[in-house]
Order: C-alpha cells, then structure tokens, then sequence
C-alpha cells in the first residue's frame, strides 16, 4: 500500500529526513513521534508533495508519487488530505464554503473564482458536519469557532476530497486535552468507519500509544523505532527523543484518562 524507500531530503547543507524507510501493507493509523526537528513534518510533505524530495521514492499502491507532475501531481494531492496544526483555514469565510475548499483541485478555475458549488456539493459538506457533530457552526465564520471545532472543521475539508490517504501534522499540538481527545477520537473512527489510511504526526506518548496500531519514532532525521503501541516503552522513548534516565513521560503527556480502551489494532 505505502511504501517509503530511502527517502531523504536536504535543505543545503542539512538533512531533514535522512533515508526514511517505511513499508504499510494495509490501511492502519500510523502514528509518528520524535522531537521537534525531527524530520517528521518534513517526511509528510514530501508524501503529501508540497516539497520535493532529495533522494529515494515513496510509492502508494504500485504508483510512485515522489515522481508525480502537473495534473497527476495534483490529483496525488487530492488522494492524499493534509490536516495542519494550525488549521489553515480562511478565518472570514463560512464553515461550509472552507469544507468545499477540499473540492478546488477538482474544479474549473472559473468556477473557483465565483464559488459556484454544485448543490450535491454543498449537501455533501453539511453531511460530512453532521457526522463530525458541528452541523450547527455550517453558516458561521471560522474564526468565530474555537480551535477544536476549526480542527473538525480541517477534517470536514479533507474528507470532502475523498482521500486515499489523510496525513494529519500535529493536529493537536495547539488544543486543550478535551478538545485533543475529540479531534483523535474523530480520525480514529474516520480510520475505522471508512478504512482510510491515516497518519500522524504527534507530541504525546500516550496519544500514539491510545488512538494508533502503528508507531514509528524519528530522531535527527532518521527512523530509530518502528512497532506497536506496546513495544513503545519508557526505555525506547528515551532514545527516540535522545533524553536520559530522568526523562519523565509525564511531560509528554495530553492527560487524557477516560475509562474507555484503547483501540485493537486491525
């Protein structure tokens, strides 16, 4: 399904993601940790082709995307949704017309110009509210939403693309423990219900050990761990983040302590 084979990237005279080798034969939530300047926001650009990469290919399902160029390069784009910490949506426009913004690579410069929405489009961006539980906030301006609900608001506009793929960089990074369960909680059942593979980026140990079937942990650029939740112990975090035996996972933490289970890997 995904295959990630030496793939690298420089900026001058540093290496960003330094032959990053990955192989998911099956759609899972991948969870990605290390510390800041990693590599890991670096590696799902190149996946997601907003950077080009320096050396090696990635390929999604027999395709190579590290090749891809103009019109292949963006249908690419729009297989695979990108999720961003600080949401990136447009602060002044309403909730649905930012969830159509996920139909632009898609639609004729024209009709991007004057937004004109098919109708099936626009009842389609209110369904996709309604399943994220913000229907309500649709004729409101995002600004006017809280960071959670902007954050759904990021999911709503990914899956108006229909992805293959969601890569999610950080996405609760910026939000309150409550607000950070509900937006894992979110693509977590977006992996379950739909089957799309998901990966993200993440700070919290916890997190990735909860909400992902698969955790690969980055340092300086280069994957060091690759496993389950349950091989992530306290021992293997402090390699991955390079710390010394008074590393304490607490400072990692969401402190999110519901009573429900974390989830079985597929």
């Amino acid at each position: 399904m995904l295959h990630i084979d030496g793939l690298t990237k420089r900026f001058g005279a540093n290496t960003a993601v330094d032959a990053a080798t990955i192989e998911v034969d099956r759609a899972m939530m991948v969870g990605i940790i290390g510390a800041s300047g990693a590599g890991k926001s670096t590696l799902l650009r190149m996946l997601n082709r907003l950077t080009d990469a320096t050396g090696g290919a990635a390929h999604f399902d027999g395709t190579e995307i590290t090749a891809l160029e103009g019109a292949a390069k963006r249908r690419w784009q729009s297989d695979c949704a990108m999720i961003f910490q600080q949401f990136n949506l447009v602060p002044r426009m309403d909730v649905v017309a930012n969830v159509l913004h996920g139909t632009l690579n898609r639609r004729s410069t024209l009709a991007t110009l004057f937004s004109l929405y098919p109708e099936a489009d626009i009842h389609r961006a209110i369904d996709i509210l309604e399943r994220l539980g913000i229907a309500e906030h649709a004729p409101k301006r995002a600004e006017a939403l809280s960071g959670g609900q902007q954050q759904r608001v990021a999911i709503a506009r990914a899956l108006m693309q229909d992805p293959r793929m969601i890569l999610a960089d950080e996405p609760i990074a910026s939000l309150d423990p409550m607000n950070a369960q509900i937006v894992m909680d979110t693509l977590r059942r977006i992996h379950d219900e739909d089957g799309r593979m998901v990966v993200c980026n993440l700070h919290t140990l916890d997190t990735a050990r909860r909400y992902c079937d698969r955790v690969i942990g980055m340092r300086q650029g280069r994957i060091v761990f690759d496993g389950t939740p349950e091989q992530l112990t306290t021992g293997v975090a402090r390699d991955i983040y390079g710390a010394d035996a008074s590393f304490s996972e607490s400072a990692t933490s969401t402190e999110i302590r519901e009573h429900a289970p974390a989830p079985v890997p597929a």
